[in-house]
């Protein structure tokens, strides 16, 4: 590629940005949201300086001054402009740099250079090993400025800001409902298609949302991994440890706009309003009748059926 057609491509791409500007809210979430990606590339960089693979900026900041100055280009910076001119020969993908090329090729042979001195596990970059030892260390020093509650990750911490915000970024295409976090998207957008990705190697079941899978297993394994500080009740999830430690507490956050009764779960307090409302979502089959409540509309069904589940010991 010639340093004309290369010149033509940068000045298009120069004034396209100073002609179409982010917005600084559109920088920030950026920025925030690929965190991530920034801290790996801190690595490839400090690689490629050191070897002397990638020349200074200083010919890409004469440009603003001097047009003549691509002709003077070295060879090492025109190849580095031109993206992804590097190929792996195992898997044929082009890669920026060469640094990033030798990372790509670790993950194949399943190289893993940096471990952990706590626990030996191993990290493809010196990065991610960071983030991994913040596990054994507890350290978290992003703190929120609203609630105080604090994070391992700058990433963590926006995503936490937008429940005090309300802001949600990621908008479905196909029902338009809105998410804080693009994961949260990513999940529910399984709804539309039906895929369940996380299958249970014990019975087959299949789940939309790794998390659901994990709480699945419990029932295979018996575990029940919270447990209540009072009482030392075990619960397989922490939703369910939170509302019995509210038998403790006395805690009921869950007040009726009629009457003012509180509850200590959103479920109690829904079944309650169907008092005010008369509604009665539970109907039999059979016959028909209608019920506030599942539970009731099951010891109902047994008129029907003739099950006595309970036997006298």
């Amino acid at each position: 590629m010639s340093a004309g057609i290369i010149y033509e491509e940068s000045v298009s791409y120069v004034e396209e940005n100073l002609m179409n500007p982010r917005s600084v809210k559109q920088e920030e979430i950026i920025n925030d949201e690929t965190l991530d990606f920034q801290e790996n590339q801190k690595e490839s960089e400090n690689s490629e300086l050191s070897h002397g693979t990638v020349q200074k900026n200083e010919y890409y900041s004469e440009f603003t001054n001097s047009v003549s100055c691509w002709s003077e280009l070295p060879e090492t910076h025109t190849t580095h402009i031109v993206r992804k001119t590097f190929q792996c020969p195992e898997s044929e993908d082009c890669l920026r740099t060469n640094a990033s090329l030798g990372k790509h090729r670790r993950f194949p042979i399943g190289e893993k250079m940096f471990a952990c001195s706590e626990c030996g596990e191993c990290f493809s970059t010196k990065c991610k090993l960071g983030k991994h030892e913040k596990i054994h260390t507890a350290e978290k020093p992003f703190a929120c400025s609203e609630c105080e509650k604090c994070f391992k990750r700058k990433g963590d911490l926006t995503v936490h800001k937008r429940i005090h915000t309300g802001e949600k970024l990621f908008i479905c295409p196909e029902c338009e409902k809105c998410f804080r976090t693009k994961g949260q998207l990513t999940s529910h957008e399984r709804i539309h298609t039906g895929e369940k990705l996380f299958i249970c190697p014990e019975c087959g079941k299949c789940f939309r949302i790794k998390g659901n899978l994990t709480r699945h297993e419990w029932i295979h394994t018996g575990e029940k991994p919270f447990v209540c500080s009072e009482c030392e009740k075990c619960f397989k999830t922490k939703s369910e440890l939170t509302v019995h430690e509210r038998i403790h507490t006395g805690e009921k956050p869950f007040a009726c706009s009629e009457c003012e009764k509180c509850f200590k779960t959103k479920s109690e307090l829904t079944v309650h309003e169907r008092h005010h409302t008369g509604e009665k979502p539970f109907v039999c089959s059979e016959c028909g009748k209608c019920f506030r409540r599942k539970c009731d509309l099951t010891v109902h069904e047994r008129h029907h059926t003739g099950e006595k589940p309970f036997a006298c010991s």
